[in-house]
């Protein structure tokens, strides 16, 4: 019989806060959410918090957001960040080993782990050149994962994520239903059964032709690479002035 979660606290960025999988009252959802309600199905009790904001680094994450984590005392906390990080050609091995400091204190405090490989960009052109920092860091967290005792959610294998369908437009965050399979993936990791299978590919598409492709392009760095530069270059983030949407450790409705 599975172990019960009796409470989970989510970590990390906009790919953990929900972004961009949104709810009925104009807020995300996302994976850890989705995740959260799973556990809470096995377990009355069950509470989660979610301190993850977009735009978050990992210093961050470890400033912000373990300490408060910690002091919550959950049984289950997921870690996942890096990804910006990369964005701004962080070295990959400082930030492995700054990613290992966080986690390391969380084992020690002891909560049970779970961390994220990134995902494989290859779907994007642009995207796409930081391949090898990206699998390199995932290396990195594979080791961390197996010396600390963590869980481990490999995001890179799941072949579903290289169709550019299962990214929103500004091609960084997930659609919705990218968000479920996460979700079922992680389940699946913990040993929470839950219904639907990650695996199942998406129907089949036609290719878009080439002139279509590279208008799709223009757009894309029109609406969302160039503010994102704006913002590097103002040292701003989306994430400036946005606070957790789960502080505490709440209940599951």
């Amino acid at each position: 019989m599975t172990e019960t979660i009796g409470s989970f606290a989510a970590l990390g960025d906009s790919f953990t806060e929900g972004l961009n999988d949104p709810r009925p009252d104009g807020g995300f959802r996302g994976w850890a959410d989705r995740t959260a309600e799973a556990l809470a199905a096995q377990n009355p009790g069950f509470r989660y918090a979610n301190l993850a904001v977009r735009g978050k680094l990992v210093h961050h994450v470890l400033d912000e957001q373990v300490e408060p984590a910690i002091l919550m005392s959950p049984e289950l906390v997921s870690v996942a960040a890096g990804g910006n990080d990369l964005l701004r050609r962080a070295d990959v091995d400082n930030l492995a080993e700054l990613f290992d400091s966080g986690v390391a204190k969380l084992r020690a405090a002891g909560c049970r782990v779970m961390i994220f490989t990134g995902f494989d960009p290859c779907a994007f052109p642009v995207i796409r050149l930081l391949r090898g920092k990206i699998a390199a860091y995932n290396m990195h967290l594979r080791a961390i994962a197996d010396e600390r005792g963590c869980d481990l959610v490999d995001l890179w294998s799941m072949r579903m994520f290289r169709d550019p369908r299962a990214w929103s437009e500004d091609r960084l965050h997930l659609t919705g239903e990218s968000h479920r399979r996460v979700a079922l993936r992680a389940c699946e990791v913990l040993g929470v059964p839950v219904q639907g299978d990650w695996r199942v590919p998406p129907p089949s598409a036609d290719r878009q032709r080439w002139l279509t492709a590279r208008r799709e392009d223009l757009r894309w760095a029109r609406e969302y690479a160039l503010p994102w530069a704006n913002r590097r270059l103002h040292h701003t983030s989306s994430g400036d002035g946005v606070p957790p949407k789960r502080p505490e450790l709440l209940p599951v409705r």
